[in-house]
């Protein structure tokens, strides 16, 4: 796992709206190592699930950097990028409108093999069903319309399709946020079976802070379109240092009723900020309790402060006594 795959370097998303310029993402940097499952997490519209579409270029990302197999994947032609896509898929938060209801399964999931004229008719078939029961499913769904699934059982669908072309890379958008509680473990194990068994490398990116550090060998902690903590799910979940991380961690709900009770709960003051034109300086100013005029001026950098952990804070030795 020492090899890179993925090399994310200031990618920045901006989109033009009313009052200007809103930053979903910006200036993020990270590396996704082979074979490792790296978490992204934050709240919703911290700008996680357009970093992921960004990084296939499903968005046009506005500047940056993203090398995959030694090419800048924004620097592709049409043709390139196409070619590029075999080995990066995309699996989406909602397993219902990313599917076409008026295909079946056997066309839904054998489409990729015919744009790119891999097999066809008996061959293509026999694909379909070998992918199907990979998923958890069977030849006897092949003929059936997304109306007619499970939430869960349309997203395996979802994940068959993903794998049609044998990727190497697979960002993972939200996939469990739209299933039941019961069956969102089901999809999760799926996952790890099939990257212990075709080697598969993953960008998960969720909110669901339990299933991120079940699944996760490293997690991203973002927050309005920047990365605040970076390192190894371990390291994070027991030794988290930023403050929004803290905040964020102590939300989690713990089984044990007396344990939760007597917990503290660090309770965010302030609304988050508007991510069109943001202020100078950290983005997290107003709602840290630890922050002074000194964070509003400049803007925190991440940095290497443990060996593999990542942060993005000006004050975190002081806070953390480190």
């Amino acid at each position: 796992m020492s090899d890179v795959l993925l090399h994310v370097r200031e990618l920045c998303k901006y989109f033009d709206v009313g009052g200007g310029k809103l930053k979903a993402v910006d200036g993020l940097t990270f590396d996704i190592f082979k074979g490792e499952t790296f978490g992204l997490v934050g709240e919703s519209g911290c700008g996680k699930s357009t970093a992921g579409r960004s990084i296939l270029r499903l968005y046009e990302p506005t500047s940056g950097e993203v090398i995959f197999e030694d090419k800048n994947v924004l620097e592709l032609s049409k043709k390139d990028l196409k070619d590029m896509r075999k080995n990066m898929q995309m699996i989406f938060q909602d397993p219902y409108a990313s599917l076409d209801p008026r295909m079946t399964v056997e066309e839904i999931v054998g489409e990729p093999l015919e744009i790119y004229n891999i097999s066809h008719g008996k061959e293509r078939y026999k694909k379909v069903v070998e992918l199907l029961e990979l998923v958890g499913l069977s030849e006897e769904h092949a003929q059936r319309f997304p109306h007619e699934f499970s939430g869960g059982q349309r997203q395996r669908v979802g994940i068959a399709r993903a794998l049609a072309l044998e990727p190497d890379f697979i960002i993972c958008d939200e996939p469990i946020s739209a299933l039941d509680v019961s069956i969102q473990a089901q999809i999760v194990n799926l996952l790890k079976y099939l990257q212990k068994e075709l080697g598969l490398t993953l960008l998960f990116i969720a909110h669901d802070l339990s299933m991120v550090r079940y699944i996760s060998d490293r997690v991203g902690v973002m927050y309005l379109g920047h990365m605040m903590e970076l390192s190894s799910s371990d390291e994070l979940y027991t030794n988290p240092l930023h403050p929004y991380t803290k905040a964020l961690l102590s939300a989690i709900p713990i089984a044990d009723p007396d344990i939760q009770r007597s917990r503290h709960r660090i309770q965010l003051e302030g609304d988050v900020p508007s991510p069109i034109d943001p202020k100078p300086g950290c983005r997290f100013v107003d709602r840290c309790a630890n922050a002074s005029e000194e964070c509003r001026g400049e803007e925190p950098k991440l940095k290497e402060v443990l060996p593999g952990h990542f942060v993005s804070c000006i004050k975190v030795k002081e806070i953390n006594n480190l």
